[in-house]
């Protein structure tokens, strides 16, 4: 199978005809059309440069306006110079303190029993309630003595039968009636009888359990019907009206402490008032693991404020009183490289800064002073060394400063601090 050929040449008069058009479009060109590509180009890149220029003259415009505006708010700003800190301060002042050697101690009881069974038996009777106090021989607990008491009940019997006995046979034997050793066995008789019947009583006794002093009942530990072996657990009895203090001091400081010396107990947390005591004993041995001396302090307790067990703060006080410059213990900061306070001075005229507030209040300049750190007592707390006596410190506010930095003091809203402080239990 062939397929027809197909003619697809143009005409003559179709190739004549394209050929004039060309020729007469050719001959009709603008001016602007005829220059030549190099020149064209050219201009395009003139323009485009010049463009850029503009642009980027713009630009260096606007951000030297803005440099200029950054550097006169930092003249300004130098000028003036960092803002003042708001702070609370206080005045060193020069007090005399008593010297004190500080310890932790445990209450002990100054007579504490544990109350048990010593006989075997059945609880019967239970007189107390747990917490209550009782007086001395006052009847706690008993226990089943029926058996003890028919025993003695025969034995009661017995003595009084060898009682008329002996009596008789001491009006015979005056007349000589009987012989001598009927008068001893009767006697003897009579002595066991007697014997006896105090062992039951004795007995019975052992079944009454009482209390040995008056002070104080713990937790009861029995129940009625409870059969208690000897040695079962009754309950405690402690008396708490007063109380020993067992505490340790150093043995450098064995030369400071004697007996009689007066003690000030403080319950750490618990809000009330110190405790007055002495010292009761004084260990005459020293501690061989921790070269430490045991001290014993007699504590009065009243008010019942101290339990035996507890956790309390010792201050032994010492006969010698020293004077110190105190601050109160805000003041302090405490750093890696040391303890400082910020001292408050009055600001030089020649120092960069403001010297008032808008609200008219002076700026004062904070200097860093570094201090060795004494004792404490209450809110304060002594400088051994860098601080005078009415210097003014900043205590509220410190951890915020740093040296020669300028403050504004307000010290209407800090607390006041006190030697003795209580705060509020809340």
């Amino acid at each position: 199978m062939s397929w027809p050929q197909l003619n697809l040449s143009f005409p003559i008069w179709a190739r004549n005809s394209c050929a004039t058009r060309r020729t007469s479009t050719a001959s009709y060109a603008p001016p602007e059309l005829s220059q030549a590509p190099g020149e064209r180009n050219l201009v395009r890149w003139l323009i485009t440069i010049f463009g850029l220029l503009v642009a980027v003259g713009l630009l260096v415009a606007i951000k030297g306006a803005q440099i200029g505006m950054l550097i006169g708010f930092g003249k300004q700003a130098e000028k003036d110079g960092p803002p003042p800190e708001v702070v609370g301060t206080a005045v060193a002042e020069e007090q005399s303190w008593e010297g004190t050697l500080t310890s932790v101690g445990s209450v002990a009881s100054a007579k504490g029993v544990a109350l048990a069974a010593d006989v075997p038996g059945v609880v019967t009777r239970i007189s107390f309630e747990s917490g209550a106090t009782v007086k001395q021989g006052q009847i706690l607990v008993e226990l089943d003595a029926n058996v003890e008491r028919a025993q003695l009940a025969s034995a009661l019997a017995r003595k009084e039968l060898a009682t008329t006995t002996i009596a008789r046979t001491r009006a015979l034997a005056a007349k000589g009636a009987i012989a001598q050793a009927q008068l001893d066995a009767d006697e003897a008789q009579l002595r066991t009888a007697t014997t006896d019947v105090e062992g039951l009583i004795a007995q019975i006794a052992k079944k009454t359990i009482r209390a040995p002093f008056a002070g104080k009942l713990g937790i009861r530990s029995v129940n009625l019907g409870q059969y208690l072996q000897p040695g079962t657990p009754v309950t405690v009895l402690e008396t708490i009206d007063a109380v020993h203090v067992d505490f340790s001091l150093p043995q450098q400081r064995l030369a400071d402490v004697a007996v009689g010396q007066p003690v000030r107990i403080t319950v750490a947390g618990a809000g009330t008032p110190p405790l007055d005591g002495t010292i009761a004993a004084v260990d005459p041995t020293v501690e061989a693991t921790t070269r430490t001396i045991k001290l014993r302090a007699d504590v009065s307790n009243k008010t019942e404020g101290l339990r035996p067990g507890m956790f309390v703060q010792v201050a032994v006080v010492l006969p010698e009183k020293t004077k110190s410059v105190t601050v109160p213990a805000t003041a302090v900061v405490h750093a890696p490289y040391g303890d400082s306070v910020f001292v408050i001075e009055e600001r030089k005229p020649e120092t960069p800064g403001i010297a008032t507030t808008p609200d008219g209040k002076p700026v004062k300049v904070a200097r860093q002073q570094f201090v060795r750190v004494g004792s404490a007592r209450g809110d304060f707390v002594a400088l051994l060394d860098g601080v005078k006596a009415k210097e003014e410190v900043v205590t509220a506010g410190a951890f915020k400063l740093r040296n020669n930095a300028p403050v504004v003091v307000d010290s209407t809203k800090q607390p006041v601090p006190k030697l003795d402080p209580r705060p509020d239990n809340r």
